[in-house]
This record gives C-alpha cells, structure tokens and sequence, in this order.
C-alpha cells in the first residue's frame, strides 16, 4: 500500500493538526517557520520547536516528505503580500530531483525562482535570522529590496542578468567593479547592507550543542547574560543549567543551592528541568559579594547585654548568635531579629571557652567545669568535671568535645551523654589551644610544645619541638598543622610524620589568631599586621599593611574564597580581598576606637557578620553588632 505524501510547504495549518502525533503546538510552530522561509530537507524541519529527528524519522515511515511549492509564483505572491518580502524557491534547490534539471534555469520576470537563500536557524532575531542571498541566483539582488514592491523592474534586466550569470567569475567581478563607480553613495551604501549578512552568520547556531556550550562558556558572565537575549536558540544555550553550574565553579561560588532553595532567595520553578537554578545562583552569589564589596551598608543591629563586662568568647551558626562573657553567662540570640532567646546562668566564673553545635553549646569556665546546654530551652543538660583548673580551650566533633585546661591536661568527653571518655596527660604547663577532627587531637601550650594525640589509645603521637616560646594558636586540617607562637614564628608541620615543613617569619609579635582553608593560611598578630600565606611553598602572598592598616594589635579575622575580615584594639572591622591582599573597606568603626574602644571578636557567614565590641575603660558600651549583607530578591544586572 503507497503511503501518503506530506508537501510541507503547502500543506494548511488545519491539515497539520490531524497529522497523528504533530498536534496544535508542532503544527503552529511549523507553520510560523514556514511563514520566514520554505522547507528545502528535514534538516529544515529539525530547526522547527517541538519537531526532533526521531519524530521525524518515525513520520517518515508513515508519510513521504515533499518539499515542492508546486505554484511558485501564487506562493511568492502570498508571501510578498503578507510580509513585503520576496522569497521565491530556486527550482535547483526545492526538494525535487527531475531529468530536467540539467542546465540552470534562465531568469523569468514574471516568476523569479531566487530562493536558494541559505537560512542562517532559529528565526527569532536579525542577527541570528538572516536570509542570506546567494550568488548564484540571478535576479534575487536586483529583486530584493532596492525598490519598492510596486517599482518596476527597468527594461532589459532580464537579459543582463542572464549574462552576468553566464559570465566567468573574472568577468563578473570586472562588471561589479565599473556598476560600482557609476553608483552613488546612497545605492552603495544599500549593496553594502545587502552584502553585510554574508558575514554575519550565526556559526553558533550550526554547531552541536556541546560545542556551542563549550564556545559560550569563554563569555563573561554578562556577556552571556546578554547573549541570552540575542534570540530564542540562544537564550536556550544562555540558560543551560550545566553552564552556569560551571560559572559557579569557575568564580568560586559554593552557596549550597538547596539552602536557597529553601530559604525562596531562588525561584523552586527554576529547579525543575530545562531551567536553570544555578544562574539564579550565580546571580544571588553575584549581587551578595557586591553587598559587601561596595554597596552601602545597611543599618546595623545592636543585641545590648553582658553589661560592661568582656565578650570572651562568640559563636554563629547563621541562625543563633551565642556570645560568653567573664561575667559567668551566656546568651543565646537570633541572628534574625537579633532577639535575646536565653541566658544561660549556671557557670560560677567567667566563662572563656564556647563550642555551638545545632541546639547544643558546650561552655569552658575559670570555675573549672564545662556545661551543656540546649540553647533552645535554655537548660543545663550536663555539668562535667574533672579538671582542676580553668577551662581555657574546646574543640567539638560530632557527640564530642575535647577540653584543655591550665592544669596541663586535656579531656574528651560525650556531650550527649555527659561522660567522661579520655584523658590525655603530657603537657608541663597550661594548655592554650586545641584542634580536634575525630581521630588525632592536636593541642599547644605554654610549655612551648605541640602535641599530636590518638584519641582512643590515649597515645602521644608526635611531639613538636621547636617554638622558643609558648604557643597561643593552631589550626589543623588533617594533613598540615599550622602553630603560632609569642616567638613571633609560624610553624608548619606534617601532621602524618611529625616533620616540621616551614618556619614562617615575618611577623614581629605574638600570632593570636589563625584560620586555616585550601592551603590558605591567613594569621593575625599583635604587631597590628595580617599575613596570608600558602603553606604549600611557605611563601607569604600578601601582608594587609598600608594607610589602611589596623593601628593596634589584630584580635580576631575569618576569611572565605574572596575575602578577609579583621577586627582590632583600634576598634575596626576592614575586609580585603583574598586574592589581591587589597584593602577594600572598613565594615565597623567605633567612635570611640583608639580611645579605648576595641572588636573583640568576629563571626561572619556569607551573608551576616556579627562582631562583639565593647572597651576596657568604658569608654564603649559592650553589645554585639550584627550586619547583614542579604539581598531580598534577585536581580542580575
């Protein structure tokens, strides 16, 4: 039985929709190309929204595809009329292979056969969409759009085209060369917009689609973004959810996508598929890291409490805000509303050691306990004791905690349960800092020695010798130990074998703080200076010094993939950038700072950064400032 034939060029709209398995969106579609240009193949047909290759191959099997306009000229008329174009089919190129076919048509006025315009896809736009006339069509230059379409063309231009057609290219570049000097500047400024589309062909568009990824992928990302608005098929590749998830990579934003989604600062439509959440992300990551570059900072909130008394220690969690003081308290708030949730009352001296996990902080105190509590009911879970002396440092992992204290030992214990699971004995004098993964805890101490403990056998692993002085600060990530010293040194060991890999100096003071990320060591020191180091070479990248620089000694920093914020005795907060090691601007700045009004510590995420002031001389009133650098919505500009 012959199958039916399909004359995609002809065939009505009506008759499109009964076509089993092409329905009212392919058929419109169809026909809203057709209405730009004819069908010369099924590789016209793929460009068609909603029409793949598979279709196609599998309506082949049931129809034979025609792609003959059958009457030319009433087509042409048609179209002429309705778009005021003239986008006649060249017989060489309209599907059909015929014994006729053997010379080239001569040039008929009364039908001109000029379409074998090459299609540049995706009808959306002008420069995506130019039919670009060819050469080899007599007649379609002069025909296009020199005149308007009640001009006539002049006597004997037939002829004359046909011998342009017939003449050897020397021949025709030497007839184009004198037509052009008896032009004037109006008809060659025409010939040149007609031969500009020659040169602007969308290669993008011809490519596979992973190539033309891979092209895009080189734009900057608001060269993409406006790329985006160039037509429908880029707008398509300007949007794809894997490219933006590489731009994302490629600027080092690693906002977890599923804590926006959340949190509603990305549109959860955007996360169905074929749209593309990780450029809201990138567009959310974008305007936050302006926020805090250079756009004006929003009013701060002030969380009053502690009295007069030294903030000794803080917590965030970009939920909860818990700051200790040597007034034997601390205080839960809402890193929000900055509400005062609890206060957390037992402790019978000051309090100089905090850890906040979920809903549980673990406190240190000079009473010689630590507590546990739940922070959002406010109540003492466990009190453990053992030491007998101050409890000066903690470091939490999971259900457990590690203390060090003065008495020159450290203990682990299970906060959940309140147990007393390890003692670890060695040091000679009071311990000052501690770092805990899980498996090794590393403490330094006063003794002016580093300790590399298993924590299950009790075992001193490695003791690290060589700071002439105590040591104040560690950071330790698994593979390197970082210990920094009132010897004004840096040390770096392997944390495996024990061996001391670099001696970082430069610094003319004691290192009182440290923070360790991707073998990126950024350390503040007593000197007012702050140095960031690559522990790998050993090399110093940047020291953040300049007219800009703290005027007193560094008391707290944190830093991320682009920037660093420190705070001071000077009563500043500045931020740099990572990077460049640029002073960008100053985030805090009492009015009371060298007078007496100091940042004692800082606490930031990518959003929020939480500092506690206050003085020694009353000078400035204690309270922690809270500045947030959220966006309520995102807009990519």
């Amino acid at each position: 039985m012959a199958k039916k034939s399909i004359n995609f060029n002809t065939i009505t709209l009506q008759e499109l929709e009964k076509i089993p398995g092409i329905g009212k969106f392919k058929a419109q579609s169809l026909v809203d190309e057709r209405n730009h240009r004819l069908f010369k193949n099924i590789n016209d047909l793929i460009k068609v929204e909603g029409l793949t290759l598979l279709f196609l191959n599998r309506l082949q099997n049931k129809f034979d595809f025609i792609f003959d306009t059958q009457s030319p000229c009433k087509t042409n008329a048609l179209k002429r009329k309705t778009e005021n174009v003239d986008t006649s089919i060249d017989e060489k190129d309209n599907g059909i292979t015929t014994p006729e076919k053997k010379a080239r048509p001569k040039y008929n006025n009364k039908c001109a056969s000029t379409s074998s315009s090459k299609i540049v896809p995706n009808v959306e736009n002008a420069l995506c969409n130019r039919t670009i006339p060819s050469c080899d069509s007599p007649g379609k230059a002069v025909r296009s759009r020199l005149q308007s379409e009640t001009a006539k063309p002049p006597d004997g231009l037939p002829d004359w085209l046909n011998k342009f057609h017939d003449w050897s290219r020397d021949e025709r570049l030497i007839a184009l060369n004198d037509l052009i000097g008896l032009c004037d500047m109006s008809v060659v400024r025409h010939m040149m917009a007609k031969i500009e589309p020659h040169f602007q062909r969308d290669f993008i568009s011809l490519l596979p689609k992973e190539l033309a990824l891979y092209v895009l992928s080189f734009l900057e990302p608001k060269d993409l973004s406006n790329a985006a608005r160039t037509c429908r098929y880029w707008r398509i590749l300007g949007e794809d959810n894997l490219l933006w998830k590489e731009k994302c990579h490629e600027y080092q934003l690693f906002y977890p996508l599923s804590d926006l989604l959340e949190e509603g600062k990305v549109d959860k439509k955007a996360s169905q598929p074929n749209e593309a959440p990780y450029k809201e992300l990138f567009a959310y990551c974008h305007k936050l890291e302006r926020n805090w570059r250079s756009n004006t900072l929003r009013p701060v909130m002030y969380l009053r409490g502690h009295d007069d008394h030294v903030v000794t220690c803080l917590q965030f969690d970009g939920v909860r805000i818990v700051s200790a003081s040597d007034d034997n308290t601390l205080k839960v708030w809402s890193a929000d509303t900055g509400t005062l949730i609890r206060t957390l009352v037992g402790h019978t001296g000051g309090v100089w050691s905090s850890q906040l996990s979920g809903n549980i902080v673990v406190s240190g105190s000079t009473d010689r306990t630590l507590r546990v509590w739940n922070a959002d009911s406010g109540e003492c879970i466990h009190v453990l004791q053992g030491h007998t002396s101050t409890v000066r440092c903690l470091a939490m992992h999971g259900d457990n905690v590690v203390s060090g204290s003065r008495d020159g030992t450290l203990r682990v214990w299970d906060v959940m349960k309140g147990t007393h699971l390890h003692v670890l004995i060695g040091h000679a004098a009071a311990v000052r800092c501690v770092q805990y993964n899980g498996k090794y805890v590393v403490s330094g101490a006063y003794d002016y020695l580093v300790k590399v403990w298993d924590v299950e056998t009790e075992t001193c692993l490695h003791t690290l010798t060589g700071h002439s002085n105590r040591v104040y600060s560690l950071q330790f990530d698994g593979k390197y130990i970082v210990s920094g010293s009132l010897d004004t040194s840096i040390r770096v060991w392997d944390a495996l074998s024990g061996q001391l890999l670099h001696t970082l100096l430069g610094h003319q003071s004691l290192t009182s703080g440290m923070v360790l990320k991707n073998n990126y060591l950024v350390s503040g020191n007593a000197d007012s200076t702050v140095k960031i180091w690559d522990i790998v070479s050993g090399q110093c990248l940047h020291t953040l010094t300049g007219p800009n620089k703290h005027q007193s000694a560094v008391t707290s920093l944190q830093f991320n993939t682009k920037f660093v914020v420190t705070s001071s005795d000077d009563g500043s907060v500045k931020l740099w950038d990572l990077k460049t090691g640029e002073f960008l601007r100053d985030l805090v700045e009492l009015d009371s700072g060298g007078s007496g009004g100091v940042v004692w510590r800082v606490k930031c995420n990518e959003k929020k950064l939480v500092c506690a002031v206050g003085s020694r001389n009353g000078t400035e009133e204690t309270k922690l400032l809270v500045l947030d650098f959220d966006i309520p919505s995102i807009q990519f500009t």
